[in-house]
C-alpha cells in the first residue's frame, strides 16, 4: 500500500512538472490546509496567511522541476512555505529585533521548562500566536521546524547568539503566559 502511496505521490509531481491542473489540484487539496497553518503561525494574521498561501502554491508550481526526487516532497514543500513566510517579515521589518545575550542572562538562567510541557497544544498555540513576529519566527523555526539555531541566523541574517537569545526570551514569554492560563495555584508552584 505505501509503494501506492509513492507512485501517486510521484504521479502528481510528473503532472505538476507538465502543468497539468488535475494535478496541481490535488497537490493544493493534499497541502493546503497543513501549509496554511505554517503561514498563519509566522504571520499571525489569516489574511496576510491567506496570501501568503497562494504566494507559496505559486512558488511551488513554478519551481517545481528544480524538485528533485531527493528527499520527502512533504518537505520540500514546507521548506517553501517556511521561506515565503520568511521573506514577508523580511520585508516588513519584522525580523530586526535583537539583543545581547549578555543583557538578558538573568531573564534566561530562569526558565522552567516542566511549565511548558504541561500545556495543551491548542493553549501553546495561541500562546504563540500573541509573540512579537521576530520571537515567534525564531520560535517556530527552532522549536516546531527543527531549525539550529546556526541555520536559523543563516536564514534570518541575524547571529547565531541573537537567535539563541530570542528563543529564550520567547520560552520565558511563553512560561509566563502558562502560569496565568494555569491560575494562581499553580503559579505559586514556579515561583
Amino acid at each position: 500500500m505505501k509503494e501506492e502511496k509513492v507512485t501517486d505521490e510521484q504521479e502528481l509531481i510528473a503532472g505538476c512538472k507538465k502543468g497539468k491542473p488535475w494535478a496541481q489540484r490535488a497537490v493544493y487539496d493534499l497541502y493546503a490546509p497543513t501549509m496554511m497553518s505554517i503561514c498563519y503561525r509566522y504571520v499571525n494574521d489569516r489574511e496576510t496567511a491567506r496570501d501568503l498561501l497562494q504566494d507559496g502554491f505559486i512558488r511551488l508550481f513554478t519551481k517545481i522541476d528544480s524538485y528533485s526526487g531527493t528527499g520527502a516532497f512533504a518537505g520540500w514543500v514546507r521548506r517553501i512555505f517556511v521561506t515565503t513566510s520568511l521573506e514577508f517579515l523580511r520585508q516588513k521589518n519584522a525580523l530586526k529585533q535583537s539583543s545581547n545575550i549578555d543583557d538578558y542572562n538573568n531573564y534566561i538562567e530562569n526558565v522552567d521548562e516542566t511549565v511548558l510541557q504541561k500545556i495543551s497544544a491548542d493553549d501553546l498555540m495561541a500562546c504563540i500566536s500573541r509573540l512579537s513576529d521576530g520571537y515567534r519566527t525564531v520560535f517556530n523555526l527552532y522549536a516546531i521546524e527543527g531549525y539550529s539555531h546556526a541555520e536559523i541566523a543563516g536564514m534570518l541574517n541575524i547571529t547565531e547568539v541573537t537567535s539563541r537569545t530570542q528563543y529564550m526570551r520567547a520560552r520565558k514569554i511563553l512560561q509566563k503566559e502558562v502560569l496565568m492560563l494555569h491560575g494562581k495555584e499553580y503559579a505559586e508552584q514556579y515561583k
